[in-house]
């Protein structure tokens, strides 16, 4: 196949009667541009796919599609007929990656209803928080779940329906035993558009609550579709023509079914491709390993922390890892040295990173194989179905190569956040979601992000908003000032570090055990420094963040170092 210039291999897979053809639509006063050829909803993306293929494995559990199709089947007639759940009511899942979250995730999504996606790692709180934030009609939970859930006062009119679980809380119902019961029954017939809610995910800012991500089901197939047409762009530039697979491609599920990186990219992807999906009960390299060389599997997307792993494991040559086509990257960039890494420790597995937001369904700017080689500290370049730009503090467009705030708009940009007006007069100018994300655009229109604007830390992938941490901290009597940040880790990406000035009786250790009440593992501080003197401030009042956090890393790196 002969390589051509990227803007003629753009023309040519987008053009009329191609897969990838774009029209220009008006939705709710939004000029977008979408896929002309785009299933409708998710129900019909679902149908469409419906074979005799191994689909889910976890374990000894195998589920062909048409079997899990099935079984999401009777979960939606459990859900419209045994809960009352009708178009637009919330339902929720909070569970590790079992073959039942994305069962009971296609179900709620095929009945017109919207599937929240509930952080696993959270704690009796903050589920407490999202299920009446969320108002949620309906809730699927694992055991651990169930026992965080336990230590809050029940939620009026929620139905509980345990997975996995031998015990059960007064009123809750055994997923299993009621779907069992029902025997075979078709997917109950709803009406549904192309712009009404689908999902909505929790995402953590740089303050407080978690903010309600709601998307339409136009905006999760937007962003399926523009991988697609990406990968379609990146083969033809490069002249690449792939062989036809003489076997089944599989996944390895290496990311929270609760993040757009594992639920979008690897979970839902895998309807189109016909892809096996492999679920861990947790993350473990010599585990992933195992199961890549024994069930023979072609993709895995994870953070930095994930794929570095993997490289380590595979540099120690215990395992065949030969089948691995695609190492995705998420939640995170990767440095430089680990995208040589993979190269170089795999027989034929092309690196791959993106950058993109729950907020975007994902999407937003993509690099793969040699590209990535050449450029390794980009995220690539914009999606055909979005805009992208960089601005000043006054929302001045930067000419290329200048640093400033990265700002998106397009088809799988979610419109608002649930029920916060004030965060989104925030966050939107027009069409236009502020990202928070400090970045520069090259003139080649290269995305490279170079610090966050918003207060957050990115853990493995894990966002942890700095505020939320910071008032866990100041409820300990004893704590007068706290400053929480990053703090850079070579397997992580970034650590969660806190300054922390109060009274001369301050124990950190016993801090740390009144955190452990108060936070979810993830966000606890790797690291706390206690200070005698109080804070440094500004004038006006606020903390020196940036000048304790280059302190308090300055301390930690001589520390490590001696």
């Amino acid at each position: 196949m002969q390589a051509i210039p990227r803007d003629a291999a753009i023309a040519a897979l987008t053009a009329p009667g191609q897969l990838g053809e774009l029209e220009d639509i008006v939705v709710n006063g939004r000029r977008l541009r979408a896929f002309k050829n785009a299933p409708p909803t998710l129900r019909a993306y679902y149908e469409a796919y419906v074979t005799e293929l191994p689909f889910l494995v976890y374990e000894g559990e195998r589920l062909t599609f048409a079997q899990a199709w099935q079984q999401a089947s009777r979960i939606g007639h459990l859900l419209v007929h045994g809960c009352g759940v009708k178009p637009g009511d919330r339902v929720a899942i909070s569970m590790r990656n079992y073959p039942e979250w994305m069962l009971a995730f296609s179900a709620i999504t095929s009945i017109g209803a919207v599937a929240v996606a509930m952080n696993a790692h959270w704690q009796a709180d903050e589920m407490a928080y999202a299920l009446t934030d969320c108002g949620a009609k309906a809730l699927f939970a694992d055991a651990e779940r169930l026992d965080r859930l336990a230590q809050r006062p029940p939620i009026a009119g929620l139905h509980v329906l345990a997975v996995r679980a031998t015990t059960l809380p007064p009123g809750a119902r055994h997923l299993k035993a009621a779907t069992e019961a029902l025997g075979d029954v078709p997917m109950p017939p709803v009406a549904i558009q192309p712009d009404d809610l689908a999902i909505m995910l929790y995402t953590s800012g740089s303050s407080g609550r978690p903010k309600g991500v709601p998307s339409t089901h136009r905006m999760v197939l937007s962003a399926l579709l523009s991988w697609e047409l990406d990968y379609a762009i990146f083969d033809a530039v490069a002249g690449v023509e792939r062989p036809v697979p003489t076997e089944q491609g599989g996944t390895l599920l290496a990311v929270p079914l609760f993040h757009v990186t594992g639920l979008h990219s690897s979970y839902l992807t895998s309807y189109r491709l016909q892809r096996r999906i492999v679920s861990m009960y947790r993350w473990d390299a010599e585990k992933a390993a195992e199961l890549i060389d024994r069930e023979r599997l072609t993709s895995l997307t994870g953070p930095a922390a994930v794929t570095g792993d993997l490289v380590r494991v595979a540099q120690s040559g215990r395992y065949s890892l030969a089948t691995l086509a695609s190492l995705g990257g998420g939640g995170a960039p990767r440095a430089p040295e680990q995208v040589k890494q993979i190269k170089s420790s795999f027989t034929q597995a092309a690196p791959n990173i993106g950058w993109g937001m729950t907020e975007t369904n994902a999407i937003g700017a993509g690099i793969v194989g040699e590209d990535y080689l050449a450029h390794p500290s980009s995220s690539g370049r914009c999606s055909q179905v979005l805009e992208i730009r960089v601005t000043d503090e006054t929302g001045r467009v930067l000419p290329a190569g200048e640093r400033g705030e990265l700002w998106v708009r397009g088809t799988s940009v979610f419109t608002g956040y649930w029920n916060l007006p004030e965060a989104n007069a925030q966050s939107f100018d027009g069409d236009w979601f502020r990202t928070g994300d400090g970045a520069v655009i090259d003139a080649e229109g290269y995305l490279y992000i170079v610090d966050r604007i918003k207060d957050l830390i990115i853990r493995g992938g894990e966002n942890i908003g700095c505020g939320a941490v910071e008032a866990a901290l100041l409820m300990h009597p004893d704590v007068h000032e706290a400053s929480v940040y990053a703090v850079p880790d070579e397997r992580l990406g970034e650590e969660v570090g806190a300054t922390v000035h109060g009274s001369p009786t301050l124990d950190l250790d016993a801090l740390r055990s009144f955190l452990e009440g108060q936070l979810a593992r993830f966000e606890m501080p790797r690291y706390i420094l206690k200070s005698d003197q109080p804070l440094p401030r500004t004038p006006s009042g606020k903390i020196l963040k940036r000048q304790i956090r280059e302190t308090a890393v300055k301390h930690l790196l001589s520390k490590d170092a001696s």
